[in-house]
């Protein structure tokens, strides 16, 4: 593994490690506006949500490595400390990549990127009518963290008001993660899409709390044939199984086979890791377990 210090490398080299090593990072969709009321619209990837009470999201518009020179998003809440964030989708992608072309003060991006503008009702930015959810948010604080090229400027908001289109809800009245179609953010030019095939479900244990892998066996903890999933979902099990039910399936006629083999250990985890791929984790750990 090659390890170094951020002080040995370049900021530039930073900063593309980071970006290639952190992700996929969810995009603001930043709308602000000038001291004369111009509109600004630009992406940003250093962003997410901190809380719910108060509603808390974060992003920042770091200065310019190259240059340390600031972004007009950045100077914007200085002065008029309001903003709109908008979700990216994977339909507006490309839209949204224009709109981060550093066009000169006082341009709009909404009409170079070809974006419909919506009146906000609680501040002055204006809303993307592309984005399924735009979020009007006030800016509670700036915190800037240094003052050379590359240095964050944490911008602080609280959503006032939350927009959803319909179009993205399911029955219950929650988002719906395959009609919203959201994009991420990673290193290079690389985006990822967080619908189809790149989404899937990890049930998070909050009514139980599992055994744990520790207390599965050390053959079993250092196969080389689990998977570290296998063996979390082994550890999120709640309960071992008894002696009683390892005897039964000791018994059974396809793993009685299996205990005849040369190497019955290798074999049980075979059939174990099968059992792990149908969803059936505690008929594996009985398998492990034998």
């Amino acid at each position: 593994m090659h390890s170094f210090s951020p002080s040995d490398i370049t900021t530039q080299r930073i900063h593309q490690l980071l970006l290639g090593s952190i992700g996929p990072r969810p995009i603001a969709f930043a709308s602000t506006v000038d001291a004369e009321g111009r509109p600004n619209l630009s992406p940003f990837s250093f962003f997410n949500v901190f809380g719910v009470n108060p509603t808390t999201l974060i992003f920042s518009p770091s200065r310019r490595g190259r240059d340390n020179t600031t972004k007009h998003t950045y100077e914007n809440v200085k002065v008029v400390p309001e903003v709109v964030i908008n979700v990216v989708t994977y339909e507006m992608v490309n839209q949204a990549s224009l709109a981060s072309s550093e066009f000169p003060g006082g341009v709009d991006e909404f009409e170079k990127a070809g974006f419909t503008k919506l009146v906000s009702e609680k501040v002055k930015p204006f809303r993307v009518k592309e984005s399924p959810v735009q979020l009007e948010c006030r800016v509670r604080d700036v915190i800037e963290t240094g003052q050379g090229g590359g240095a964050a400027n944490l911008v602080i908001c609280e959503v006032l008001l939350m927009h959803i289109s319909e179009d993205v809800l399911a029955e219950d009245g929650l988002i719906d993660q395959e009609k919203i179609r959201l994009i991420g953010r990673m290193g290079r030019d690389w985006y990822c899409k967080a619908f189809g095939e790149g989404i899937f479900k990890v049930e998070k244990p909050l009514s139980s709390i599992g055994i744990g892998v520790d207390a599965l066996p050390e053959q079993v903890r250092l196969s080389k044939i689990l998977s570290g999933n296998d063996l979390g979902l082994l550890g999120n099990l709640p309960v071992m199984p008894s002696r009683e039910e390892i005897d039964n399936m000791a018994k059974q006629v396809n793993v009685a086979r299996l205990l005849q083999s040369g190497d019955k250990a290798h074999a049980l985890q075979l059939l174990a890791k099968e059992l792990i791929s149908r969803g059936e984790v505690y008929e594996a750990l009985k398998i492990l377990l034998i």
